[in-house]
This record gives structure tokens, sequence and C-alpha cells, in this order.
């Protein structure tokens, strides 16, 4: 059994076992980068929400691109009391391939305080990012390592999709090596169709009218590409769910959506 089959296969073990869910899929996003153009769009796409941890895509090209990153291995920064330690994943020496397979909050702070508030904007103003906001939560000056976290930093499912179109033609301002490790630490499957899939899943708290956090639901992302015979297809689906799983709703979305991907992708 391959490890991109094995992994499927935990996935979906690891769902059926969990608490009943409620998932409601907000939006389903496919796009052809070369062309670029959207062939398939369903449900609720253009509001703005966090982009959570899919935003490590973006920070992964930054970290690469500015040399803070230097391989899948490195660097690879101890763990310190006083980090986000929500798992216990997160309680370990991290590396950037752990980073993104554990999808470690503590590690994208470190990166973006290293980029300092001057260049972080720089970069997500440059890949017009959402709505570019880093000003973080209202108050608190804490952009810098917060903005994405359920916070000012907000993207749509179609703005989402462009950005990722960009990434796949490498229309960023960004190094060749940034676009090739970024692509090497976010694999996550090859289908039995053919096609070599990369993406992040994240996971949010939803805004409350009043501008407070809806704890009880989550929004859940799984976003990313997939290549064959030189054809790459985009793909964003958003979900909300509840938060009182064990299972978090953007791997729960990872799961569902990679299930459908082969023939969604057959069909084109």
């Amino acid at each position: 059994m391959s490890k991109s089959t094995r992994f499927l296969a935990c996935i979906c073990v690891a769902l059926s076992a969990a608490t009943a869910r409620a998932e409601n899929v907000l939006c389903t996003v496919l796009a052809d980068a070369a062309a670029q153009k959207v062939i398939k769009q369903a449900g609720r796409c253009d509001e703005r929400l966090t982009p959570a941890s899919t935003f490590k895509v973006a920070l992964s090209l930054m970290g690469y691109d500015s040399g803070y990153l230097t391989d899948e291995h490195l660097p690879a920064l101890p763990f310190r009391e006083g980090y986000a330690d929500w798992l216990p994943s997160w309680r370990v020496t991290t590396d950037p391939s752990a980073w993104i397979s554990n999808s470690v909050v503590w590690y994208s702070q470190r990166l973006t305080e290293w980029l300092g508030p001057e260049r972080f904007q720089q970069y997500v103003t440059a890949f017009h990012y959402g709505n570019e906001d880093l000003s973080g939560n209202p108050g608190k000056h804490d952009g810098l390592t917060q903005a994405w976290l359920s916070s000012s930093l907000q993207i749509t499912a179609l703005e989402e999709a462009a950005f990722l179109e960009k990434l796949v033609r490498r229309d960023l301002p960004v190094s060749a090596r940034a676009y090739d490790m970024t692509s090497r630490i976010t694999r996550v499957a090859h289908l039995a169709n053919g096609w070599d899939v990369h993406g992040k899943a994240g996971t949010g708290s939803p805004a409350n009218p009043d501008g407070t956090l809806d704890r009880e639901r989550e929004i859940g992302w799984f976003v990313g590409w997939a290549d064959k015979a030189g054809r790459s297809i985009v793909f964003v689906r958003c979900v909300a769910g509840s938060a009182q799983q064990q299972i978090r709703t953007g791997l729960r979305a990872r799961a569902d959506f990679l299930q459908e991907l082969p023939a969604l992708l057959d069909s084109l």
C-alpha cells in the first residue's frame, strides 16, 4: 500500500469512528490554472472568511523565498513553553514538513515574526491575498502572529482559487525554489486515476453579527491543486460544521473532498 493510499485509508477510518457530523458545503470551486478559467462553481463562493491554516501555503512561499525556510527539514525549531500547544504533535521540535502536515500554528508565527510587519505586508499585498488586512484583532496589535487565525485577514473561495492559479502558473513574485519546495511539502496524495494532489486543510471560527467568534461552529477548508500530464486543476472546498466533533472540520472537508476528487477530475 502506497503512502498516499495509507493516508486516505487512515483518514476514512478515523472519520467513520467519529461522532455524527452536520457539514454544510458552502462552496466548491475547480479552475483550470493555465486557462485562468473557473470550470466548476457551486455554492456561496464570494463570502470572505478566515483562511485559517490554508494560509500556510502562502506562508511557505514567503518562507522559502525569504530564506527563512531551507528545505523540507530545516530549520528544525524546538518547542518552547508559551507557544501554541493545542495538539500533542505541536509540542515537539518541528521542521517545514511537519509544520505543514501537522499544521503547527507556532511555527507559522516564528516565520512571520522573522519577516517582520513590513515585509510580511509586502508579500500579502504582492500576492493580492484576500482583503490583505494584517491588522489583527481590534486594539490588540497582534496581526503579525494572529491575522490569519479567525481575525482580520479574510478571503473568499474565488480569491483563494485565483491565488492558487497564480501559484501554479508561477506568476507570483517569489523564487523558483519557493515554488518547488512549497509544491514538495504540500503533496498529499497520488490518486488512482493518475493525478498528483497538493493541498492544505484549515479550520477556523466564523464571526457572529457583532464581530465576536462563534466557537460552537467551524469553517473548514481544503484548498490546493492537482497535476496530471501537464495540466493543473486548482480546487477549493469550504464547509461549515459543528465544533463539537472529534475531528476538526477542515480535516473532514479534506477527507470528503479527496474521495470526490477523482470523479470530479475524470468529468473535466
